[in-house]
């Protein structure tokens, strides 16, 4: 018997990263990780820098880097608005690596509060896209 299945989209504000049916999706919630399945009940959650899994009816897995929005499920479909959404074979892992080092530094650097917010935000979002590109 086929896998009930329901509509996924992931829009940024600067395009539409995925449209697809969906098995099962699990987002990094503010709250802590949330799973979705088909005929889930309506919701509304805030998302975190983190990893998004989907699962098609064929079995296969996407994962996606985030960082942050909002998700919306209503009437068998899930919208996610992301600040920023990327499949890990979009995510340039050199690219991920030079930010985790600038981060790094500028950790180290930092000399007011606002800094070090902002250097531990970005190392948080650099380390999230390679652990994602890698697959770990």
């Amino acid at each position: 018997m086929p896998e009930k299945t329901f509509k996924l989209e992931i829009v940024t504000p600067e395009r539409v990263v995925l449209q697809q049916d969906a098995v099962s999706v699990i987002v990094p919630g503010s709250e802590g990780s949330l799973g979705i399945l088909a005929s889930h009940a309506p919701l509304m959650a805030e998302l975190t820098v983190g990893e998004i899994r989907i699962r098609d009816a064929s079995g296969h897995e996407e994962r996606l880097a985030i960082s942050g929005g909002f998700m919306e499920v209503s009437s068998n479909m899930v919208r996610i608005l992301a600040d920023t959404a990327e499949k890990s074979e979009e995510i340039d892992v050199h690219r991920a690596e030079e930010a985790v080092a600038r981060a790094k530094e500028r950790l180290s650097m930092a000399d007011t509060e606002i800094d070090m917010v902002r250097a531990e935000a970005a190392l948080k979002r650099a380390v999230n896209r390679l652990r994602v590109a890698r697959g770990e």
